[in-house]
């Protein structure tokens, strides 16, 4: 019950504080959008695995494992996913683009940058390059991410259909320098 309100306070947190952590973007401005990009072409698998994050570290609290899974582009929904996995006793594991974003990449201000092309392109799907990862055994899975243009950074979509998730229950969180969860 404890870790239950622990989870549910950090998570108010993160909505109401995202504002000031994320507050800058990658190029150092203010700004309530950053940006991601790179056009694939994923399509959805029906197993649980994918191409996708780092490092999961392992952890069974015999009922069933929990697992915060994550993309952050600055760093910010990093140090917020590192505290829920911390504080629910879960597996992390991240998301990473097969191609990092720099500083341009995430300049929303621009028109023809990478996240800029990719947020105005419903169907694009970045590729991601971190290692598979087996959902077996996860009954929670908490997935989180930056909010980009009101929305999810489009390779949360290449993440999301990429595995089945069926029998999961799905805690989403985000991190914004001014948006609420929007359409994400």
């Amino acid at each position: 019950m404890k870790k239950a309100i622990l989870l549910t306070a950090l998570m108010f947190s993160v909505l109401s504080m995202s504002s000031f952590a994320a507050g800058k973007n990658a190029n150092g401005s203010n700004s309530a959008k950053s940006g991601n990009s790179a056009k694939s072409g994923n399509s959805a698998k029906s197993g649980n695995s994918a191409k996708s994050g780092s490092s999961v570290k392992t952890v069974d609290s015999g009922v069933g494992k929990t697992l915060v899974v994550y993309f952050s582009a600055t760093g910010t929904t990093k140090r917020i996913a590192e505290k829920i996995a911390s504080i629910a006793g879960a597996d992390l594991y991240e998301i990473k683009a097969s191609e990092e974003y720099t500083r341009e990449d995430l300049n929303w201000n621009n028109s023809n940058s990478r996240s800029t092309r990719e947020q105005n392109n419903p169907s694009s799907r970045p590729k991601i390059g971190s290692k598979s990862l087996s959902l077996n055994g996860y009954t929670t899975v908490y997935i989180g991410y930056p909010i980009w243009w009101g929305e999810e950074p489009r390779i949360m979509d290449t993440f999301v259909e990429s595995y089945n998730f069926d029998g999961i229950r799905m805690i989403p969180f985000c991190t914004s320098g001014g948006s609420g969860m929007g359409r994400s």
